[in-house]
């Protein structure tokens, strides 16, 4: 029962501070929205998967040109080997020469490539992360290309990957979201403003009602003295 009370209190504390919770959220959702419009800096993000099927020229294949459960684990092993070989100098290094950019730096596109492996397949997804999206679709592309075409063949000696989803160019920015970055901000002014409310509260030891004089002293209010108006101001 005293858990309910202190909880109705707590509520109406809240409530009587009502328009400064409502004036912080809205001033916290302002933030936000200024925050995802000019501080937030767009990138985009194009992406290609890479399937890694079945060669001909395995030795593993059975004579009913089916692919084995050993061709199946040597492609799955291969798919960590083929993210690393993704982002090496001699990848990067060519694709940035196929697409007469010099002047990037190789260790920034390395930061901003992604190889993922999907799990229990043989499908290694590639993005590229870029502020310009026709840079980010293009050096994705190259990437696949070069590595499909040229990386694989010449160190295996095998043509075995296939580019299964072709890169586009993104239309939106992946890491904008002006609705998430409002809302995220207007419930942290909320949070805010309610534990600062309920923090003041928790230190305030004034008296202000009857119930207030009971619970303080343990003692029953025996009379109260009302407000009076004495030459037109209240007096007690």
């Amino acid at each position: 029962m005293e858990e309910e009370i202190d909880l109705k209190e707590l509520f109406e504390v809240f409530w009587k501070k009502k328009a400064i919770i409502i004036l912080v959220t809205i001033l916290f959702a302002i933030i936000g929205l200024g925050y995802t419009r000019y501080f937030v800096v767009p990138k985009y993000k194009s992406a290609t998967t890479l399937l890694l099927a079945q060669n001909n020229s395995q030795s593993s294949m059975d004579e009913t040109n089916e692919i084995t459960q050993t061709d199946i684990t040597l492609n799955q092993k291969l798919v960590s080997t083929y993210g690393v070989l993704v982002k090496s100098k001699n990848v990067i290094g060519q694709v940035l020469q196929n697409l007469n950019m010099p002047n990037m730096n190789e260790d920034e596109v390395r930061k901003n490539i992604s190889v993922k492996a999907v799990e229990d397949t043989q499908v290694i997804e590639i993005t590229y992360v870029n502020e310009n999206p026709k840079i980010a679709y293009l050096i994705t592309a190259e990437l696949a290309k070069v590595f499909s075409e040229k990386v694989v063949v010449e160190i295996y000696n095998i043509n075995n990957v296939y580019i299964v989803d072709k890169a586009e160019l993104a239309v939106e920015p992946y890491n904008v979201n002006h609705i998430k970055d409002i809302l995220i901000f207007a419930i942290g002014g909320f949070g805010l403003s309610c534990a600062i409310i309920f923090i003041f509260s928790l230190f305030d030891t004034t008296v202000k009602t009857q119930e207030d004089v009971e619970k303080k002293t343990g003692l029953s209010v025996l009379a109260q003295i009302p407000a009076v108006k004495i030459g037109g101001k209240e007096d007690e």
